[in-house]
């Protein structure tokens, strides 16, 4: 029983950041850098922390892009 919970979390795991890379390249981004890719969302988490207004522009930004999206 232990072992299929493990299967199952892995599973979980390895789907959360399939669908991550996934935004990656939905934001264009496929073909930067990992350094550049990690210092963009370092930045972004930084100002999220102390910034609403900012938080709201950006939730805009990938509720209009998701809106578009044409699947």
């Amino acid at each position: 029983m232990n072992r299929a919970s493990q299967s199952e979390a892995r599973k979980k795991d390895t789907r959360e950041k399939i669908q991550l890379g996934g935004l990656i390249v939905k934001a264009g981004l496929r073909w930067e850098k990992r350094v550049l890719l990690l210092g963009i969302l370092l930045d972004a988490a930084a100002r999220l922390k102390h910034d609403a207004v900012e938080r709201e522009r950006l939730m805009a930004l990938g509720t209009e892009a998701f809106g578009n999206d044409p699947e």
